[in-house]
């Protein structure tokens, strides 16, 4: 089930199925060719256009919230929360993705998170957010890709709630090691669920 999906580090994952998806490239190491790029929100570890160069072809579809796109070209899909479009035969949702107690992504920037299916499964990469009401509504989800590092985005402990009201079969810690957060925050975050949801600790590829 997870054969497909490669953690390159932060929020940076290349998604292999019918199409070849990358999220949040930052630190991009080797050249490639996307598909599709999904671009959670315009901070630089997110939205870093010369990372996203590095795996741009000319057929390449961006998928951003609308303050991302001055900073790239291409081709691009604007979206906002509630958006649901279809990319390259891919069914994408853009669910919301904010903060509540702090101030770095605050709700009115109208930043997402992604639930998208990737050979019959629905992955939801959650952006930088912290533990939200939304999740509660996300269904069917089979992969969940969380942020575990405190500072910017949830807890381990917070992401710990988040996975138990989105209830997916597997849940992936993310945002750590790069810039805050270390494993620590992963392996507590594993810990918080041993027993109720697996945990996948992928090693940065």
């Amino acid at each position: 089930m997870l054969s497909n999906i490669h953690w390159l580090g932060h929020d940076t994952f290349k998604i292999i199925g019918e199409k070849v998806i990358y999220t949040d490239p930052f630190k991009i190491k080797k050249k490639d060719t996307a598909d599709i790029i999904l671009i959670t929100h315009e901070h630089y570890d997110h939205c870093s256009p010369e990372d996203v160069k590095k795996i741009q072809g000319p057929d390449t579809v961006i998928v951003a919230p609308p303050d991302c796109s001055g900073k790239l070209s291409g081709n691009i899909k604007k979206v906002k929360p509630g958006d649901k479009i279809t990319v390259e035969g891919i069914a994408i949702e853009s669910v919301p993705s904010y903060n509540t107690n702090k101030q770095f992504h605050t709700r009115d920037k109208n930043w997402v998170g992604y639930i998208f299916t990737v050979k019959g499964q629905r992955i939801y990469i959650a952006g930088d957010t912290d533990y939200i009401p939304e999740m509660k509504t996300f269904s069917n989800v089979d992969v969940a890709l969380l942020p575990v590092s405190g500072t910017y985005v949830m807890t381990a402990e917070e992401a710990v709630k988040a996975a138990l009201d989105i209830k997916p079969k597997i849940a992936i810690p993310m945002h750590y090691g790069s810039i805050v957060g270390s494993e620590n925050d992963a392996e507590r975050f594993a810990k918080g669920l041993k027993g109720k949801i697996e945990v996948k600790i992928l090693k940065e590829e």
